[in-house]
């Protein structure tokens, strides 16, 4: 026999997580927490559970004031309390994010409201020193490494083991060569007490405003990050759910109204962390036997390594003998992706106090292209480059590289900011370099001041390269950039 529907048309049922479990009656919800350990939270013993119910209450008032009741007391016939719930208004099922977005309703507005509602929660968020230690490079990398910890014990079962290494390998590399850009964001004040389980299932559509329910309240360090981390928990999870058009969506109007500035590059990283968490909570509930879940933990880590391959920092050599093409190669590039481009030819000028379009035109290895003016200007392009590549920038540059000296140069940078050396050369028949080396002449207010004979003493003169991707110009415009672009994506990470 079915228990009667209480008054106000609400069906009673409940719903689980890996820690507690809700019931619902009438108008009210009430959640009991499981009493588990499970190595990141240990709700064994009553008063745990009593401190993580008050916690709860208190945390989520500051973005749902009027959804969190209190918290009841539960006792046995002889007046002993035996368990604590957390008493909350119970929701409208059909005005779930989830729900709205498996039926195809237009949740952008929503989406937005939710945007606004975040900027104004984290401006008035607490900062502190201890959410600057938790936000800097040293606490990421710890919380990464445990949460590869916790998903090794599931490695065979649920999660591949290649994929869970793949992960952590990706995920440090980035770390370790973008501490500035971190560190600046601490600075900016970018590090707060969030919600830190931002998810499209605790979010409630309604009329008046959103809702946002269930913010993590068992361990107060993991809720102390960069606000990037914390609404880029929901782009991964409105992703997972097959939106990532609106996972963008809702990242970039919270940046605009924030007034925030990132790379692309550091909401790929967050949103891969978060999915490396939702993976071990899949494999958690994988492990309690729930249905589905050992599927959702392998194809949540998936998730995480395209947005790690996405973050890829790439410092990009493009070069060639004059009339080869680099120019138009490194542009289409830069333009393609909106990686930062940097040009030889432009860098040598101002160097020499020239506008760009001005003539240095000299007899090769002298004037403006002497030995020593060739590595200060290769020095300045890489010193410019630096502080791009630390701040999560990818960067193009654009030079012939026709000396092993410099290459060594680009090596050793890409090596300090953990960035991937990839190294273009282009080429051309020599008939087809000159004849594009005298159509830019004509042409005029161009950067370059080589000439045919300027390409043959660099021809004669230039170093073996044999690190190098040979990339030939001679096609269509379009389609070489579409060579170099997949010729750059297919470089592997350096892992070890």
């Amino acid at each position: 026999m079915s228990a009667p529907t209480p008054a106000g048309g609400f069906a009673p049922g409940h719903a689980e997580t890996h820690s507690g479990v809700v019931f619902f009656y009438g108008d009210r919800a009430y959640k009991v927490k499981k009493p588990v350990d499970l190595g990141f939270l240990d709700f064994r013993t009553l008063e745990a559970r009593r401190r993580a119910c008050h916690r709860e209450v208190e945390l989520n008032r500051r973005l749902s004031p009027d959804v969190y009741l209190g918290v009841a007391e539960v006792v046995d016939p002889t007046g002993e309390v035996v368990e604590h719930l957390v008493v909350m208004r119970r929701m409208p099922a059909e005005r779930r994010l989830t729900t709205l977005l498996l039926e195809g309703a237009d949740v952008g507005p929503h989406l937005d409201a939710l945007a606004r509602l975040l900027v104004d929660f984290h401006a008035r968020a607490e900062r502190s020193p201890a959410a600057d230690r938790t936000a800097s490079v040293d606490a990421l990398a710890g919380r990464w490494a445990a949460n590869t910890e916790g998903l090794r014990v599931y490695e065979g079962r649920f999660v591949d083991a290649e994929a869970v290494r793949v992960v952590d390998r990706l995920a440090a590399r980035y770390l370790r060569g973008r501490r500035p850009l971190v560190e600046e964001r601490i600075a900016a004040g970018r590090a707060c007490d969030g919600h830190g389980d931002l998810l499209a299932d605790d979010i409630f559509c309604l009329d008046d405003g959103p809702r946002v329910l269930d913010c993590l309240e068992f361990d107060d360090a993991l809720r102390l990050e960069d606000v990037l981390a914390d609404v880029a928990f929901l782009a991964m999870d409105l992703e997972r759910l097959g939106r990532p058009d609106l996972g963008k969506r809702f990242l970039r109007t919270y940046r605009d109204l924030a007034g925030d500035t990132w790379p692309p590059s550091l909401a790929d990283h967050h949103i891969a962390y978060r999915a490396q968490v939702r993976a071990k909570v899949a494999a958690i509930r994988a492990d309690q036997g729930v249905a589905g879940s050992a599927e959702q933990a392998q194809a949540l880590l998936e998730l995480a390594r395209r947005h790690l391959e996405a973050a890829r920092v790439r410092l990009v050599l493009v070069g060639g003998l004059p009339g080869t093409g680099k120019s138009t190669v490194a542009a289409a590039l830069g333009e393609a992706a909106g990686w930062e481009v940097l040009r030889s030819d432009v860098v040598r000028k101002e160097l020499a106090g020239l506008p760009p379009a001005a003539s240095g035109a000299a007899p090769y290895g002298t004037g403006l292209y002497a030995p020593a003016a060739t590595d200060a200007t290769y020095r300045a392009l890489l010193d410019r480059a630096r502080p791009l590549l630390e701040r999560g920038r990818t960067v193009v540059l654009d030079a012939s590289w026709t000396r092993d000296e410099h290459r060594r140069w680009a090596a050793a940078l890409a090596d300090e900011t953990a960035s991937d050396l990839i190294e273009l050369r282009c080429a051309a028949p020599t008939g087809v370099a000159a004849a594009r080396i005298r159509a830019r002449a004509a042409g005029g207010g161009d950067a370059s001041d080589a000439d045919e004979a300027v390409a043959a003493a660099m021809a004669a003169t230039a170093d073996p390269w044999p690190t190098a991707i040979d990339l030939d110009t001679t096609p269509a415009v379009d389609e070489v950039a579409e060579a170099a672009r997949a010729a750059v994506r297919a470089v592997p990470a350096p892992l070890d």
